[in-house]
């Protein structure tokens, strides 16, 4: 099993390899912008695609785990990962015979009639239709034989890895790489588990038992097990096949209303949700019902977390950017020690920007897009369950266009969330408006008590600075610091030197490429560090330069204030 290591050993390698290349200014033919930029990203996202595919089960998942964390990975990279879908061979009928005899035992005796051709096949499991000896029609999914070992192995190498990029001085600054590679150690592993699955099925299911709109398969729970799951054959019609919709006297535009109420429904009133709603796990059954497959990616929305986002939705309905600022530092977002100036105008300028009508068909898609390029970078974290909601619902919301082009999940949207919202700020509410501000006031005016309480607190303990940044100090230091870092690239230029001379006037003469190749990437580092000098040499001599503050406003402008 040694080649397995080498091989994602490799893949990191060039990955690291490829990032740098993207990241310098002169392998771009022409200067770098950002345009060309994105292309080679998007090029970059699409080749590790192809890499998960190819490395199997484990990064197949992997990837699509790391499409949730746009805090920690650029826009390209997540929305590839995103699509992420895996289609692999199917596995021979005699091993899922010789599973399925080892996982139930005498149970088998149950199924009657087990079809040899999967009905589909994955990186985890494929599917069987069967019939069972009391004539109920359902199908069997049954793991891959040997994938429990091989996702242990992947994910092993993968925390080694993990380790390595932590330490790396740029890539491991503000993420917890370490920390992300043992969460998905401990997702993929609970996936392996069939029996999760089968409660994740039974939830969902008992969610919409009065709702004859909604089909969910049932569980066969004597037959299944932790790498066996039994559930009913529930046949359908692929969302997205119009033509055959209108064939079975289905209309579509109803299909796409009732899909998108049953998905806020599970947001706003269960906090219990299908994280993968694609095409191909959607159907719609003969007399209209939407049918639900594969639960092994399912979402879940604590109450807290629910009455939070409430109280988020409340704020961006009055595009009170303040308050929305402290409901996601609140919820952890936003880290604490963040300055909230500078994210509160970025927040205000996001809302105008997403809330001024007219809305285009796809708001969702295009604010998740924003949300990615919003949280890269930035002081933000947001909690994986949000990212596979607006996945989610920018996913469905391309399933309801492909059924109704005139559909919009907003309007759809606007009787669930109007529970969660008081006025929305323009005037119609007087009273409301009112209420709600003095209630704000009032919240506020009962916590000063306590901030004051825990600033001398922190007093007292010492734990209380005071930051004084002063723009001309640090100029001195970054160029000190420049100035011995490139005395030191001097001093081991000087050594390579003195090297390739004794090895010139030695026996084995031909030894004198090894310091030179090894001085090449020093000398230009030498000289760019030299241009960088020479650069803030001249700012200095700029007048007003010298006596700028370092910590300069935020170039996003604040659209509350004055010219």
């Amino acid at each position: 099993m040694i080649r397995r290591p080498l091989r994602i050993w490799w893949l990191a390698l060039r990955l690291a390899t490829g990032l740098w290349w993207d990241g310098q200014r002169w392998s771009y033919p022409g200067g770098p912008t950002p345009e060309r930029r994105s292309r080679r990203a998007r090029r970059r996202a699409r080749w590790l695609t192809e890499e998960f595919l190819a490395l199997g089960s484990a990064f197949i998942k992997l990837g699509q785990l790391l499409s949730a964390r746009p805090d920690v990975l650029p826009a390209e990279l997540v929305e590839e990962l995103a699509a992420l879908q895996d289609q692999v061979p199917a596995f021979p009928f005699s091993v899922v015979q010789a599973l399925l005899e080892q996982e139930l035992g005498e149970r088998c005796a149950e199924i009657i009639d087990l079809e040899e051709s999967p009905l589909g096949s994955a990186s985890l499991a494929q599917v069987h239709r069967a019939s069972l000896r009391s004539g109920r029609q359902v199908v069997l999914k049954v793991q891959r034989p040997g994938l429990e070992k091989l996702f242990r192995l992947d994910l092993e190498v993968l925390q080694q890895v993990a380790r390595v990029v932590q330490r790396h001085p740029r890539w491991g600054r503000g993420r917890d790489w370490v920390g992300i590679a043992q969460e998905c150690r401990r997702v993929l592993l609970r996936e392996l588990d069939f029996r999760l699955e089968a409660e994740h099925a039974a939830r969902f299911r008992q969610q919409f038992l009065d709702d004859p709109g909604i089909r969910i398969p049932a569980v066969v729970w004597e037959l299944s097990s932790r790498r066996v799951l039994c559930l009913d054959y529930v046949p359908g019609i692929k969302i997205t096949d119009r033509q055959a919709l209108l064939a079975a006297g289905v209309v579509p535009a109803a299909v796409a209303e009732k899909g998108a109420a049953s998905y806020l429904q599970q947001l706003v009133r269960f906090g219990f949700f299908h994280a993968d709603p694609h095409p191909g796990n959607l159907a719609v059954a003969p007399n209209g019902a939407l049918i639900y497959y594969d639960f092994g990616m399912m979402g879940q929305l604590s109450s807290r977390l629910r009455s939070r986002l409430g109280r988020m939705v409340r704020a961006a309905a009055g595009r009170d950017a303040s308050a929305l600022v402290v409901e996601l530092q609140a919820a952890g977002v936003i880290a604490a020690e963040v300055d909230p100036g500078p994210v509160r105008r970025l927040v205000r300028v996001m809302l105008n920007d997403a809330l001024t009508p007219p809305f285009s068909a796809n708001v969702l898609e295009k604010l998740s897009g924003d949300l990615y390029d919003l949280v890269y970078g930035q002081p933000f974290r947001v909690p994986p369950e949000l990212i596979f909601v607006m996945r989610a619902l920018s996913t469905f919301e391309g399933v309801g266009r492909s059924l109704d082009p005139g559909f919009s999940l907003v309007a759809i949207a606007r009787p669930y969330l109007l529970p969660l919202m008081t006025s929305s700020g323009n005037g119609g509410d007087l009273f409301g408006e009112l209420s709600r501000q003095a209630a704000e006031v009032g919240s506020r005016a009962l916590g000063i008590p306590r901030r004051l309480d825990e600033n001398l607190a922190r007093i007292e303990q010492g734990d209380l600075q005071v930051q004084i940044r002063a723009g001309e100090t640090d100029r001195l230091l970054r160029r000190l610091a420049l100035a011995q870092q490139s005395a030191g690239q001097a001093m081991l230029l000087a050594g390579l030197a003195v090297a390739a001379a004794v090895l010139a006037s030695s026996r084995q003469p031909g030894l004198v490429a090894v310091p030179l190749v090894a001085g090449l990437p020093v000398g230009l580092g030498w000289l760019r560090l030299q241009a960088r000098l020479a650069r803030d040499g001249r700012l200095d001599q700029i007048p007003g330069i010298a006596s700028a503050p370092a910590s300069a406003p935020s170039p996003i402008a604040d659209p509350a204030a004055g010219p």
